[in-house]
């Protein structure tokens, strides 16, 4: 992810934010238009000397597009045609002075622009450096800086939602208000205990583990979440297994909608793992076609069996597909062995022949799981195959858009199971009449955990850890 210049980026020298710091913000290769960002003090009087506008003008105009051209000072010659963006702090990305310099899109000119804006006194950019400004100048908080990169990085619909949850700012909205709840509790317990003889309003302990009680169901539902958010943010493998001929590949491109495995009546003729990405309901699924599983019949065979045990190994979730045209034998058996201890999904294929296992059959082997009848060659009960692999992994009915808040980033998860237990800890010490000291310590650790998440106690270690994920230049 770290793009913007060929100057070298990987020793990490620690921000100084008085310094005027400059990247390319757009990617490689050639395009129409290319950005040179500039953010700092000094950001205007670097495009003042670099820029001659087509028409004289003394001034820039705050937000308004200027026409001219970047010039080389030593040589004096004109490097590009651009339009050229001057933005006055505070209302800027960084609430910094910010200059962009539009170019057209070849990687020299990009290059060649970025290097005249250094040798004017800019600095090179390091990684999410402008978003690490607009963190630490006040503009965001630290979950809205982190929502940048999952908005860059969403692949799909629903991780893009997700994403603009937390750009739009309701998980830190919740954080805000859970905070003020626990401090304005914290006050009154800290109020008796500094001045026990005086006549402060009594704690009604009844009324404040019932708050507490009922942050910590919030808490626990955010919590939940995360596993659902972890799923439209990475997505999952899955891998399709069971022996030869029952319908994998054909099931892999009715799926895919193209012919991406070969399909013929010959057993075996997969011979190595097909891997594709599948989009399911806003889930990102990397689909694997595996050989059929079954004694090899040589090297080659052997060698895909082989790998298709490892991935189903390491798939995080399996549809296991069965020929209904035929009976069960000693390599469906074997391959339910395999798969014992795995997320799955039970596929009756060809339910366009005469059928000779029951779906009954099959439940008393897997009784917990779904069980699907399907056609692949006929293209039928699809639909109902992804809806129920959608259900086995997010345990409600497919909808297009979240209605909840999702957490879908782990230091967020880690920091709101900080505050349960803290909150868990304090409702335990109500119920056992344990002194408002501790009480006191475990409703304070809780704030001190999610003013962590939101970047209010937040080390410098974890900031470079946050920020060495993005792109140099944004």
């Amino acid at each position: 992810m770290n793009r913007g210049s060929s100057l070298s980026s990987s020793r990490r020298i620690p921000p100084n934010q008085e310094e005027t710091i400059a990247a390319i913000s757009t990617p490689f290769g050639e395009s129409g238009i290319g950005i040179v960002r500039i953010s700092g003090s000094s950001a205007e009087s670097i495009a003042r000397k670099l820029f001659k506008p087509k028409k004289d003008q003394s001034y820039f105009i705050s937000h308004h597009f200027h026409y001219g051209e970047i010039l080389d000072l030593r040589s004096g010659n004109p490097v590009d045609e651009v339009l050229i963006v001057l933005m006055k702090s505070p209302k800027t990305y960084t609430k910094e002075d910010i200059v962009e310099i539009h170019c057209h899109g070849g990687y020299f000119i990009l290059q060649k622009v970025l290097e005249l804006v250094l040798k004017e006194g800019a600095r090179m950019a390091q990684p999410g450096e402008f978003t690490r400004r607009a963190f630490l100048n006040g503009r965001i908080d630290l979950t809205r800086a982190e929502a940048v990169i999952d908005l860059i990085r969403a692949k799909n619909q629903t991780s893009l939602e997700i994403a603009n949850q937390q750009l739009r700012g309701y998980l830190y909205s919740e954080m805000a208000e859970l905070k003020a709840r626990l401090i304005e509790h914290l006050a009154l317990i800290e109020a008796h205990i500094d001045f026990p003889e005086e006549e402060i309003e009594p704690i009604a302990f009844g009324e404040l583990k019932g708050d507490l009680d009922r942050m910590n169901h919030q808490l626990e539902g955010w919590i939940y979440s995360y596993e659902e958010g972890r799923l439209f943010r990475e997505g999952i493998s899955c891998a399709i297994v069971g022996k030869t001929n029952v319908g994998k590949s054909s099931l892999l491109n009715v799926l895919l909608k193209e012919e991406r495995a070969i399909v013929t009546p010959i057993p075996g003729t997969t011979r190595d793992v097909i891997e594709e990405v599948l989009n399911i309901y806003g889930i990102p699924v990397r689909l694997m076609d595996t050989a059929g599983l079954r004694r090899p019949a040589d090297s080659i065979e052997q060698e895909g069996v082989r790998r298709a045990k490892e991935r189903a190994a390491d798939s995080d979730f399996i549809v296991l597909m069965l020929d209904g045209s035929r009976e069960l034998d000693a390599d469906d058996l074997g391959i339910f062995e395999e798969i014992k201890g795995k997320k799955r999904v039970v596929v009756l294929n060809k339910n366009d022949l005469p059928l000779k296992i029951t779906i009954e059959e099959v439940k008393r082997s897997f009784p917990e799981d779904p069980i699907i009848s399907i056609s692949a060659l006929k293209k039928e009960g699809i639909d109902d195959l992804k809806q129920t692999i959608y259900t086995s992994l997010v345990h409600r009915e497919v909808r297009a858009t979240p209605e909840h808040l999702i957490v879908a980033n782990i230091r967020h998860r880690t920091a709101l199971a900080q505050a349960w237990e803290n909150l868990s800890n304090a409702m335990k010490g109500l119920e056992q009449g344990t002194s408002l000291e501790f009480i006191a310590f475990e409703i304070r650790s809780a704030l001190d955990a999610l003013g962590e998440m939101v970047g209010e106690t937040t080390t410098e270690e974890v900031l470079d850890r946050i920020f060495d994920q993005f792109c140099i230049g944004k």
